[in-house]
């Protein structure tokens, strides 16, 4: 869907983005991630040309940007901002309905998608005439997702997009964002500095460094088979962690006590490890099966750690 050719971006001399290439598929979630000042928000504004490329070339479905007017390229991508990047002196329903009336949408099909849009997203309808200013950070970064897909379009860029929100708020909008409808049939491109937020939602990882991507692979890969020490370091302190999170029943199923079964009504084989774990631990009757688990990954876990 999106294929990016050794494209580059220089501000005032100093190298921005460094002949970078990568592809993101159709339906799929890709994360470009890295520390501050890697070039991954310069290459994903590039990608809708908030920011012009200054060499390389950017294909959205075989088409190269450059051969559309900017503005009617940005009408057909979705893009979350970072800190939701609401107008503020629009109420919720102006903000919600600025690419419709770019698209001069009809009144009626502008306010039946709003209102699909906040059922789908967890918001009241009485937030539609009240402010930005007015609404929580949880709340203002669900209307900006509003806003990015009312139009239904096929790729969606989020910049940051959930950087400004305290954990417990984050990982209740990471649940909901993993189990929306809306994003299945969509490209997206996904910047963001948090190494848990990419492994949770990004089907693959583009890691950059420098203006360069260092490795591009699934989480798995990233962990487990890592281009050089640099990825191999930049995952060291949190790999653990993340090793639980990408580890699946399916994959420790082989290492379980043939006794044992994971088959409770909230746990399918596609359950991550710390997920099921989770479930488990407020469970006294499942305390073996919560034990088996956990030596059932350290076997997995020793055959896969590079």
């Amino acid at each position: 869907m999106i294929t990016v050719e050794s494209v580059s971006k220089s501000f005032n001399g100093k190298t921005a983005v460094d002949h970078i290439s990568f592809q993101a598929y159709d339906q799929e979630i890709l994360v470009l991630l890295g520390t501050s000042g890697c070039g991954k928000t310069t290459t994903l504004k590039m990608i809708n040309r908030l920011i012009e490329a200054d060499s390389g070339n950017i294909l959205i479905d075989g088409k190269n940007i450059r051969d559309q007017k900017a503005e009617e390229l940005r009408m057909g991508i979705g893009f979350v901002m970072q800190h939701s990047g609401l107008f503020p002196h629009y109420t919720i329903q102006q903000n919600i309905a600025v690419v419709p009336e770019l698209l001069k949408w009809e009144k009626k099909k502008t306010e039946t998608r709003t209102h699909e849009l906040l059922a789908k997203l967890h918001l009241s309808e009485e937030v539609l005439s009240r402010f930005p200013n007015e609404l929580s950070g949880g709340q203002q970064q669900r209307v900006g997702i509003a806003r990015a897909l009312i139009a239904d379009t096929p790729v969606l860029l989020m910049d940051e997009p959930f950087g400004a929100l305290d954990n417990i708020t984050k990982a209740d909008i990471h649940s909901e964002f993993k189990s929306l409808e809306e994003l299945k049939n969509k490209t997206i491109v996904l910047v963001t500095h948090d190494v848990q937020e990419a492994f949770e939602l990004g089907h693959r990882i583009c890691l950059m460094d420098q203006g360069k991507i260092v490795h591009t692979g699934t989480p798995k890969e990233m962990l487990y088979r890592p281009e050089n020490n640099f990825v191999l370091n930049f995952f060291a302190e949190n790999r653990l962690l993340l090793e639980y999170k990408v580890a699946t029943l399916k994959d420790i199923a082989p290492f379980l006590n043939t006794e044992d079964s994971y088959h409770k009504p909230d746990l399918s084989e596609n359950t991550s490890v710390w997920n099921a774990l989770q479930t488990l631990s407020s469970d006294h009757n499942h305390t073996g099966l919560y034990e088996n688990l956990v030596k059932a990954f350290n076997h997995y876990r020793k055959l896969q750690t590079v």
